[in-house]
């Protein structure tokens, strides 16, 4: 499951169509003149076709520009390239005001218009191209050991990144109690394995590689299990036992053969902090006189309705002291048959008057959600991680379409994911997708209205199912 191949492919590529659209742009704009004069302004833009290609590779290292890490969503793509443009276009203008050499507006124009629709075509065809090899089979076959929380996490992982090339063939887990097996897989046709049937079929399935995401110690007969798999040439992968670790940034560290697995805590460096302050509050202030147009022709039709427009709720912010957060006087989930609360809460416009919390430097524009005292002081020590940073607007979990109404385990997998990588180019890049995800739900508000239960988003699970290897069946050795 390497993807780094497919990261520098990316990359590279990148790189060729950066030098085309440069001459590119320099054609349209100043045609097939090649005057002496003509010559010597070519090769004084030199310099500007290496700055942009360094500053482009720097881009992708830092703010992974290839559109599949993270998993591929079209809209996470265009905010990333959005972005990743307007930094190497800043970085060119700069540049060309230092060296004190003209560079044409127009070609300048022409260059970002070739980057962009490049940048996109390139990431769309590679898209293509994996959809293809996906429909021909040509995959790395995955049998997932485990039936429970961990192991659903490693399909939907695998699901959500067609770009490793791989194909969950089933799930694999014992029927002792051990695993936390979900009701829409225990409910399902299932059959009791023996050992030896087991790998018969892994035989007939042309498993490549066995997961093993077990919740429970491994036992004995488990552990001759994954020895018989290796022996047969599978590759074995195994998710470390204490998940707690998803919090933490991982280092694999050989020690003469020993493995050794290092642990560091993501650390909010002081300048990230300042930096991130800056943006919440400057936004905050240019959004809020725009913003208190928006909100006062609802918070009136409120007040006349309830009798007030606004309410204060109580919510832990960050490391849990408590604070009272603004918000539109409408209940989330809405219960009421009011069009009006419907759509404010489908556009999430209930929520804008929390830029005066932003203002205050209680919440920040991006981050977790905040949750109430109650919910926060029964977290677990997994869950209470979330609190390190400062609760935000809107979030990883908010542009993945998760909603308060959302399973909270989903929305803590997400928001732990931004706490582990605190940068300010991801926050913007967030801010830029939440737009769109609010672009899109404008377009589909009449489904707002289409129903009168709050919508949940399953896990995925995938559609061929291995369940209930019995493990206590006798061994075949």
């Amino acid at each position: 499951m390497n993807t780094r191949k497919l990261e520098l492919w990316i990359l590279l590529a990148d790189i060729v169509w950066i030098v085309v659209a440069f001459f590119a742009a320099d054609l349209l704009r100043f045609g097939l003149t090649w005057s002496p004069g003509e010559r010597v302004a070519i090769r004084a833009l030199v310099p500007f076709l290496i700055g942009t290609c360094l500053c482009w590779a720097a881009l992708s290292t830092v703010m992974e520009l290839d559109g599949f890490r993270g998993g591929w969503r079209l809209s996470a793509m265009l905010s990333q390239l959005l972005l990743g443009i307007t930094c190497t276009v800043a970085f060119v203008t700069v540049l060309g005001y230092f060296s004190r050499n003209y560079v044409s507006r127009l070609a300048l124009t022409y260059f970002v218009l070739l980057l962009g629709s490049g940048f996109i075509g390139l990431r769309c065809g590679a898209r293509m191209l994996l959809r293809l090899l996906h429909r021909e089979g040509a995959l790395w076959r995955v049998l997932i050991l485990g039936g429970g929380r961990i192991a659903q996490e490693v399909s939907a992982k695998i699901q959500q990144h067609p770009e490793t090339l791989c194909k969950v063939v089933g799930l694999l887990f014992p029927n002792q109690g051990g695993e936390d097996i979900p009701a829409n897989i225990a409910t399902r046709a299932s059959s009791q394995l023996s050992t030896l049937d087991i790998f018969d079929l892994l035989r007939a399935s042309e498993v490549n590689e066995v997961i093993v995401a077990l919740e429970h110690p491994l036992t004995p007969e488990m552990r001759t299990l994954i020895a018989r798999t290796r022996d047969m040439g599978i590759v074995t992968s195994v998710v470390p036992q204490s998940y707690a670790l998803y919090a933490s940034k991982p280092k694999f560290v050989s020690l003469d053969g020993v493995p050794l697995l290092q642990l560091r805590e993501p650390q909010l460096r002081p300048r990230y902090v300042a930096l991130k302050r800056l943006l919440d509050f400057t936004f905050a202030a240019a959004l809020l006189v725009p913003s208190f147009i928006i909100v006062l022709p609802f918070a009136t039709a409120l007040f006349l309705k309830k009798g007030a427009g606004f309410r204060w709720e109580v919510r832990s912010g960050q490391y849990g002291v408590s604070f009272s957060m603004l918000r539109l006087n409408v209940e989330r989930p809405v219960r009421s048959g009011s069009k009006m609360e419907r759509f404010l809460e489908h556009l999430s416009i209930t929520e804008v008057p929390q830029l005066w919390n932003v203002l205050r430097g209680q919440m920040s524009l991006v981050g977790p959600r905040p949750e109430s005292p109650v919910v926060a002081t029964n977290y677990s020590d997994w869950h209470q991680r979330r609190l390190r940073v400062q609760p935000g607007m809107t979030g990883l979990a908010q542009v993945h379409g998760l909603r308060e109404n959302s399973s909270a385990e989903e929305r803590t997998r997400f928001d732990l994911q931004y706490v582990m990588r605190p940068y300010l180019l991801w926050d913007i890049s967030l801010l830029l997708q939440t737009i769109g995800t609010l672009a899109l739900r404008l377009f589909s508000v009449s489904k707002a209205y289409s129903a009168d239960i709050p919508r949940f988003i399953p896990p995925y699970i995938p559609e061929d199912l291995t369940p209930n290897a019995h493990s206590s069946q006798p061994s075949a050795d």
